[in-house]
């Protein structure tokens, strides 16, 4: 199998699930697939978060799954025991990144500054999550990378389809998207086809960003 941070790295696109029950993540993860995003978290606070991983990775579809709002070791212990293949948090708990690996399932934490970036790569951290990204733009990547360029940099909290590109062309190595990709209110309305569509937008501006860069 392949190292789940490559598959980030290549693929650039996490879809962060985040639902009022999990019952429906079976469909919500076909329409993320069908619409060319293969890399789904589904947040801890999500009810029934681990049968939802666990339901993903029986999925005949390939799909990396993984957890998010992993706060802590003993969380990081259950998502991993549940089939997480790589673990995000939006904070720093080395704790957690030892956990991770511990058992081989990358951790990537959340950070905001140079600071905790070098705290957690020393932890063992390969990659970190800038979170939330909205306050500090896409330029944040080149302030980061510039006293730390071993850091592998991942935006999340304000990245939509409308300005990813903008993401992908300033350095960042994955972005990661929750509410303007899957909704609660989409996935009650059962509108899988509008999940299937967003998720194609996000894949033509990843797709139109590089592009434009060769």
């Amino acid at each position: 199998m392949r190292n789940a941070l490559d598959m980030v790295k290549q693929e650039k696109i996490v879809s962060i699930i985040r639902l009022d029950q999990a019952d429906q993540v079976e469909e919500v993860a076909r329409s993320l697939y069908s619409g060319g995003i293969n890399i789904i978290e589904v947040t801890m606070n999500t009810p029934g978060a681990l049968e939802a991983i666990r339901t993903i990775n029986q999925m005949p579809e390939a799909i990396l799954a993984g957890a998010g709002t992993v706060l802590d070791a003993a969380a990081a212990n259950a998502a991993i025991r549940a089939g997480a293949q790589f673990l995000l948090a939006p904070t720093l708990n080395t704790e957690t990144i030892k956990m991770g690996n511990r058992y081989g399932v990358p951790v990537i934490p959340g950070v905001m500054t140079p600071t905790e970036a070098l705290t957690a790569h020393e932890a063992g951290a390969r990659m970190v999550k800038v979170f939330p990204v909205r306050s500090l733009g896409p330029a944040f990547a080149k302030d980061m990378k510039g006293p730390l360029p071993q850091t592998e940099l991942m935006a999340v909290g304000g990245v939509s389809a409308e300005n990813a590109g903008e993401f992908f062309q300033a350095g960042w190595d994955a972005v990661g998207i929750g509410g303007s990709l899957v909704n609660s209110q989409l996935v009650r309305e059962k509108r899988y086809d509008e999940i299937e569509t967003a998720a194609k937008k996000l894949v033509e501006a990843r797709d139109k960003a590089f592009q434009s860069s060769k």
